[in-house]
């Protein structure tokens, strides 16, 4: 079995998947100590990829969505998207479709999909800077949280992001414009808990589950707000869920939008709930962080389940091996059946 992991440089990328050459260099020992052939590619150019190709590897592991046309161009259209360029070689891959991966890179359109199959997120619209004139016109009411439409890993997020009157809000859209070229992600403000699952689909398996609560530091504002900063610092607490009913309700949610996104192997969802325990998805991450002793997956999985890295990169596999074993063609089918899911308490 030749597998090949697939990541392109990445400092400057908005979306970093796995995470640095160092993440992916983990990944790399972890498959080899599960016995196979394994190689890390940094790949440039569509002529790496097309060097890929020509070796045919039993299974590629895709660390990134894209990688760009031309280095430093970060603009989604103008990229090669991973899995749409292996499907079309009809190689195997991991992760899930070009089409499903636009819910992760488009957070408002994960949530009109997700909004229409009748599953809870947060009011929200989008806005540049001069469109709404007054507080009066704005769709929804303050307090509002602000942040880029397709920008991960916390980017412009900070304290500012919580604004609770009209002129935070025009600072804060004129910034976030200005840094990111793009309509902002206005949201109604869920003064609530933060959550994040960890979800495999081993090929025709029951789902794994893991979910976390995370903590973010109290600001000097006072506020706790999952921003760039705390996540370079590495200064939340990612703790256990002690409440059975609570953790129950934020794994079904995860499972819904999971399924309903139409995601294959794995992922990560994120959810919020409001100060009455009501939850609500907030995005979704399907090439989540792999860096060993902090990203969220690899840390909810060791929490939850008590699997080692090891073990998580074993399972992140699980799906594409199970295919090159049985010489399935890397054809993408998304199953939103819900005959899939098993009792909550057996989930792990």
């Amino acid at each position: 079995m030749n597998i090949e992991i697939i990541t392109t440089p990445n400092d400057a990328l908005k979306e970093s998947g796995f995470g640095s050459l160092k993440a992916c260099k983990s990944v790399l020992a972890a498959i080899q100590k599960m016995g196979y052939k394994v190689r890390l590619n940094v790949c440039k150019a569509r002529s790496d990829l097309e060097a890929i190709v020509a070796r045919r590897p039993d299974l590629v592991v895709l660390a990134v969505k894209y990688i760009p046309r031309e280095q430093g161009n970060n603009t989604l259209n103008d990229n090669i998207w991973l899995s749409e360029y292996f499907s079309e070689h009809d190689i195997n891959f991991t992760g899930s479709s070009r089409e499903v991966l636009e819910f992760d890179s488009n957070k408002v359109l994960a949530k009109v999909h997700l909004n229409n199959k009748g599953i809870n997120t947060a009011k929200y619209f989008l806005a540049i800077p001069g469109e709404y004139k007054t507080e009066s016109e704005l769709p929804v009411s303050f307090p509002l949280f602000l942040k880029p439409l397709d920008a991960a890993n916390g980017n412009g997020i900070d304290d500012l992001s919580f604004v609770t009157d009209f002129s935070g809000y025009e600072r804060k859209i004129a910034s976030l414009f200005n840094s990111f070229n793009q309509p902002v992600l206005v949201e109604e403000y869920l003064d609530g808990r933060e959550f994040t699952v960890a979800v495999f689909k081993p090929e025709n398996q029951a789902l794994i589950v893991s979910a976390v609560e995370v903590v973010p530091p109290t600001s000097t504002h006072g506020l706790r707000i999952l921003g760039k900063k705390t996540k370079i610092d590495d200064s939340e607490n990612i703790i256990e869920i002690i409440d059975d009913e609570v953790k129950n309700r934020v794994k079904l949610l995860a499972i819904d939008a999971f399924y309903t996104l139409g995601a294959r192997d794995f992922g990560r969802i994120d959810i919020k709930t409001n100060n009455h325990g009501k939850c609500f998805f907030m995005e979704a991450n399907l090439v989540p962080g792999m860096t060993r002793g902090s990203s969220y997956f690899p840390e909810a999985c060791n929490i939850e389940n008590a699997f080692t890295y090891d073990r998580v990169i074993e399972l992140l596999l699980a799906g594409g091996l199970a295919r090159a074993s049985a010489t399935v063609p890397p054809l993408i089918h998304s199953d939103t059946n819900r005959k899939h899911l098993v009792a909550l308490p057996n989930m792990h």
